[in-house]
């Protein structure tokens, strides 16, 4: 990584933070960034409504940007079907932030809380990178499986191929479970799980082309732990990669390098809700 760290303070404490496992510690935003030094792959979590987070977040990549590091930035935001539009904004109006959200943006994401990582990455002419499967597409699997989406080849090449790990399908079938308020219907789990790891397995394709210059993972917290996420698939030793959850609640051990941990955001309980009808499932609590 080419950024220089100002003070070498900084990257002495981001060391120890590292080293102390993070469940129990809230860096400054100068202490991460100094832990992306040396990095291929750094993953930067979120609450998706959780405005204070993404500030923490946004604070830590500028720094590292404003202190000469270049690296391409690949958000969960965009999918991946929309990377020409984002290519096409950015030719048209190079600066604009705006346009290129309103080109190539979806519906389903509060962008006034993504624009200033658009705009930083414009700013600095960074790539910019459609890094997520389509809901479209994560519905094909579900009810089709791997197969219906992903030919034999295309599998082989994102690492799924094979049977999911055991202890990967009973973390991810735990997550799904507490989402939906313990209400999860077990016919739909095989489609869930297969539709998870799809995604992160095609997040991790589109950081590869970028590990020499560095890449960024914008995303949810649930796709950059260590433990179930991004990282699984990346295939890479574990010193090429820095998981940073932004989290409301301190977080498990071996979920993330690091963990900033900031006042939640108040929200219905959505398991306080009514019973649901047969068949249906409760109101799925905020992504991760």
């Amino acid at each position: 990584m080419s950024f220089r760290l100002r003070k070498a303070g900084v990257l002495a404490a981001a060391v120890a933070v590292l080293a102390t496992g993070c469940a129990a510690t809230r860096p400054p935003p100068e202490a991460v960034s100094a832990a992306f030094a040396g990095k291929s792959y750094v993953l930067l979590g979120e609450v998706h409504d959780n405005a204070a987070a993404q500030q923490q977040r946004l604070a830590a990549l500028t720094r590292a940007v404003e202190q000469g590091w270049r690296p391409a930035i690949a958000m969960e935001q965009f999918d991946r079907e929309r990377q020409a539009d984002i290519e096409r904004a950015r030719s048209e109006r190079p600066r604009d932030a705006d346009y290129l959200i309103a080109q190539a943006g979806g519906g389903a994401w509060q962008w006034p809380l993504y624009r200033p990582v658009v705009a930083l990455a414009l700013q600095y002419d960074l790539p910019l990178v459609a890094a997520n499967l389509s809901r479209a597409d994560a519905g094909k699997i579900v009810r089709g499986g791997l197969d219906s989406l992903f030919p034999a080849g295309e599998r082989r090449q994102l690492g799924l191929s094979g049977a999911l790990p055991d202890d990967l399908v009973a973390a991810q079938t735990a997550v799904l479970d507490q989402g939906h308020c313990g209400n999860f219907p077990r016919a739909m789990l095989p489609g869930m799980l297969a539709a998870q790891a799809a995604r992160d397995a095609v997040m991790a394709q589109t950081l590869r082309p970028y590990a020499v210059r560095g890449a960024v993972l914008i995303a949810g917290n649930g796709h950059v732990r260590r433990d179930i996420g991004v990282p699984r698939w990346l295939g890479v030793d574990v010193g090429q990669v820095v998981s940073v959850g932004y989290v409301e609640n301190p977080p498990g051990d071996g979920e993330f390098d690091m963990a900033v941990v900031v006042p939640a955001v108040e929200r219905k309980d959505p398991c306080l809700q009514a019973k649901p009808a047969a068949g249906a499932t409760r109101a799925k609590a905020p992504s991760t």
